[in-house]
């Protein structure tokens, strides 16, 4: 089983791009838990919430990951919660920062596309955005990963990552 991580800051065609992953390829997609987490609180997100996040995307990572299919595409990971809970609380949270990545391919999706602002969306100023990409960057190095990076407008990304993650099945 390839196991492939979709990573990078708000609005930069994560979910899309999981979806015709598997849509091309076949095999299972762990959504996005933190987004479906957010959209259902109705207060401001917590570093509680964070491990909340951490602790319910690998739950249903390893549910999908027990059919044991060719590939699991997921629309981020721990990487990106460690990230975002920095980006929100100013500091890296050690508990966070200890859970490992269980990626086998890292595809990290570039800011060099119009933000789309939504409900949930926080993070559109030009300036903080390149700031969580930094933080996005820095924990990437911080546990040793290098991720494809993946940028352009969507249809040169949707080959970018094709090619990525057919080199590796």
């Amino acid at each position: 089983m390839l196991r492939v991580v979709l990573s990078g800051v708000e609005s930069v065609g994560k979910s899309r791009l999981a979806v015709d992953l598997v849509a091309r390829f076949g095999g299972l997609l762990v959504p996005e838990f933190g987004r479906t987490y957010t959209e259902r609180l109705r207060r401001d997100l917590t570093l509680e919430d964070h491990y909340a996040i951490a602790e319910g995307h690998a739950i249903e990572a390893d549910q999908a990951a027990a059919a044991d299919p060719p590939l699991l595409v997921e629309d981020t990971d721990i990487v990106m919660t460690t990230a975002w809970a920095e980006m929100l609380f100013g500091v890296r949270d050690p508990i966070l920062a200890a859970r490992p990545s269980r990626a086998d391919l890292h595809l990290l999706l570039l800011p060099d596309v119009p933000f789309v602002p939504d409900r949930v969306r926080m993070f559109g100023d030009p300036g903080m955005r390149a700031r969580f990409h930094t933080i996005v960057l820095r924990e990437f190095k911080m546990r040793g990963i290098s991720p494809i990076r993946i940028g352009g407008p969507f249809p040169e990304r949707q080959a970018q990552a094709f090619a990525a993650v057919e080199a590796r099945l």
